[in-house]
């Protein structure tokens, strides 16, 4: 199935083509193998949130550190993209902020401050008032917001589409609607597992539905990236917003619920009114590919050293992309990188 490559890489969502992108700049020669559409799974569902300093967890610093340093590579990997293909990914500076609807979630932030400053990201606490002013369609019931100005965001279905064209121009061999029942049978000279929730143990599926709505007078109601307990409102820039996510282990259900479209608008509707005069254009839902301490799977099998692992990004893909790209294209090279996120963490359960 992949005679005459040098590499192989299962799943073709953000991570994989990015691998694929990268790996075939380094010469190699890469074919991308996908069970559906070319970024038809994870990717095409997703928010597109390049958001490390929100994501910041204390028990994961090390995953804050590759999150930072992949946040860093944006600017230059969406240009590099946009260059190459004459595609516009969608990339937008436009910073975020965290908001509060009560008193229980205004304590929850302040915490969230401190949090921060002990791990020495940037984030500035913001009065309502200034808040409102930042972005105006904010309710007058808010009751504090944090600025990470260093929270971006892209569009995933144009990122996917450019990074698409970018391989084939590169020569990367695409061959969608390819079931690969044992990636380890591949006739290639490494075989990399970027399938996502459908990488088998450890990673498993985590379901989220969210709306995509539009505004058909344009842009204007939100330009900033909003997060709050629950949820997150993410502007494309050109009227179009993506709102997520649910969070539930259902397996691979991926059916809309009433009571997730409900909730999602619910809580939205409390913090910027004018969400609910939108239009609904799309449900969504997807599946994030999550692992047991919620960090990825980059690097080499430690059963098989000639399958590399590139997966259970969990709610990070398109943030993660760059880096892991890199990491991987390393590995692939005999560069071996240093990286906290061994697959041998998880052996016995991927052997199981």
């Amino acid at each position: 199935m992949s005679d005459g490559v040098d590499v192989a890489v299962v799943g073709g969502g953000v991570v994989g083509l990015a691998v694929a992108w990268r790996a075939r700049a380094r010469g190699l020669t890469v074919r991308v193998l996908d069970r559906g559409e070319l970024g038809g799974g994870t990717s095409r569902v997703a928010a597109g949130m390049l958001a490390p300093v929100a994501e910041a967890d204390p028990g994961e610093r090390p995953l804050l550190a590759l999150g930072l340093q992949s946040a860093r590579r944006w600017p230059a990997f969406a240009a590099e993209l946009e260059d190459v293909t004459g595609l516009e990914v969608g990339y937008r500076s436009c910073g975020t902020l965290l908001v509060a609807r009560d008193r229980d979630e205004a304590e929850a932030l302040e915490r969230e401050l401190e949090l921060r400053g002990r791990l020495g990201v940037r984030a500035q606490r913001v009065l309502p008032s200034a808040a409102r002013r930042l972005e105006p369609a904010l309710a007058p019931a808010l009751r504090l917001a944090l600025d990470l100005p260093g929270d971006h965001a892209v569009d995933p279905r144009a990122l996917l589409a450019a990074l698409a064209e970018a391989c084939r121009r590169a020569g990367v061999q695409l061959q969608p609607h390819t079931d690969v029942p044992d990636p380890r049978a591949l006739d290639a000279g490494r075989v990399v597992l970027a399938a996502g929730p459908w990488s088998g143990p450890p990673v498993r599926p985590v379901k989220g539905q969210a709306l995509a709505l539009r505004d058909p007078s344009g842009p204007g109601l939100v330009d900033r990236v909003l997060r709050w307990d629950g949820g997150y409102l993410v502007p494309r820039g050109d009227g179009r917003y993506y709102l997520g996510a649910t969070m539930e282990e259902q397996g691979f259900d991926t059916a809309v619920t009433a009571l997730g479209v409900y909730e999602l608008l619910r809580d939205a509707g409390e913090l910027v009114p004018g969400v609910l005069e939108l239009e609904l254009t799309e449900t969504l839902c997807g599946l994030r590919p999550g692992t047991p301490d919620n960090a990825p799977l980059i690097g080499p099998d430690p059963d098989d050293p000639r399958l590399v692992w590139a997966t259970g990004h969990f709610r990070g893909g398109v943030l993660l992309a760059p880096a892991t790209a890199d990491l991987v294209t390393a590995e692939l090279c005999g560069e071996a990188p240093e990286h906290a996120f061994a697959p041998g963490r998880f052996a016995a359960e991927v052997r199981a």
